[in-house]
């Protein structure tokens, strides 16, 4: 018997932009972001344990050079579980193979659901009952169904999901037709979204029948699909790199949003230790042992113990301190980091001072 979801936890990405602290061996989801010791990628697989059944219904899908770090860190997980890709195709590559995997496991009428490994989740309890009403949509609807967040403001790094024709209640969540995707809009246009009450933060949660998903991905994505089931993982490089949401979700007329209102964060770059710590009078979040004099707004990290960072008439700054390198960023130029590491390569000192 399948328990009621087979959880596939997306665990390949960089988290290049927690740069120097993530590296291309031990990236974001790796991390412990919270100072508690348990790493992004431990707290999604211990949240989703319960709704699983132990571990054997777990599965995790990640990129080859990272899966003896995900089984370091998942030591109950069954080899078999991981799947391992050879190359990254980006997510529609990840969730078609999967899918493929958990149909012939257990068969198309089972529920999967796929999870990023790096967000943040705050009340697990809250999180179990959304799930159960995404796998009730899935089966009464034949629905592919997003979770949509409630947004805490008008972001423009973030993905939006309108809500169109309400199609009933599901345990005790209302579910809804989805009427449109919008990639990061600029601000006037977020700003406009939030007001409206209609739309929702997409928060790449997607939850279908295994044989539902099948279907929707060979009339949308063949290209994906039709290699992966011919031929597995040996398919890989001959896949395009598309995301599952241009691939499937943007298309299909079965994509449903279940709004969801648990505290969540997709932790994108260091301004989110701003919103994932305890904040000092000042404002200043840090871990590991930061002395200041007359700074304000600052995130600060340092892996070292024994050393202290001291920072002076400092306002929205980032300082993180992380093995051999050193990073000290506006905080409204976080998201350039990637660019950082771009120049780091191009200069070829990610080689000289393995700082990638």
């Amino acid at each position: 018997m399948s328990p009621l979801l087979i959880p596939v936890i997306l665990a390949g990405g960089k988290g290049e932009r927690f740069w120097p602290l993530s590296r291309r061996q031990y990236p974001k989801q790796f991390l412990s972001l919270d100072g508690t010791g348990v790493s992004l990628l431990q707290g999604t697989a211990d949240r989703l344990l319960s709704i699983a059944e132990g571990w054997e219904n777990l599965w995790v899908i990640t990129a080859a050079h990272l899966a003896e770090g995900v089984q370091q860190q998942l030591p109950h997980l069954p080899l078999a579980n991981v799947l391992v890709e050879p190359e990254g195709r980006d997510t529609a590559a990840a969730v078609a193979w999967a899918t493929v995997e958990v149909a012939k496991r257990y068969g198309e009428s089972a529920v999967v659901g796929f999870f990023p490994a790096d967000h943040w989740i705050d009340d697990r309890s809250a999180f179990e009952e959304t799930l159960a009403a995404g796998v009730a949509l899935a089966q009464e609807q034949g629905a592919i169904v997003t979770l949509g967040i409630q947004p805490a403001y008008p972001a423009t790094g973030y993905g939006y999901i309108e809500q169109g024709e309400a199609i009933g209640t599901f345990g005790s969540k209302p579910g809804y037709r989805v009427a449109r995707f919008t990639e990061k809009p600029d601000l006037a246009t977020a700003t406009e979204f939030v007001a409206s009450g209609r739309f929702s933060w997409n928060g790449g949660i997607f939850i279908f029948q295994a044989g539902v998903g099948l279907q929707e991905l060979s009339i949308h994505a063949p290209e994906v699909l039709t290699p992966l089931s011919e031929s597995g993982v040996a398919a890989y490089p001959t896949l395009p790199k598309i995301s599952i949401d241009y691939a499937l979700m943007e298309k299909t007329q079965r994509a449903c949003v279940l709004p969801v209102h648990f505290g969540w964060d997709d932790l994108g770059d260091w301004n989110a230790l701003s919103r994932l710590l305890a904040q000092d009078p000042q404002g200043n979040v840090a871990i590991g042992t930061h002395e200041h004099l007359d700074s304000k707004g600052c995130v600060v990290y340092n892996d070292r113990p024994e050393e202290a960072i001291v920072t002076l008439g400092l306002e929205d700054v980032v300082v993180v301190r992380a093995g051999n390198a050193t990073l000290v960023a506006h905080k409204s130029r976080t998201q350039d980091i990637k660019a950082v590491l771009k120049q780091l390569q191009d200069q070829d000192l990610d080689q000289r001072l393995d700082l990638l």
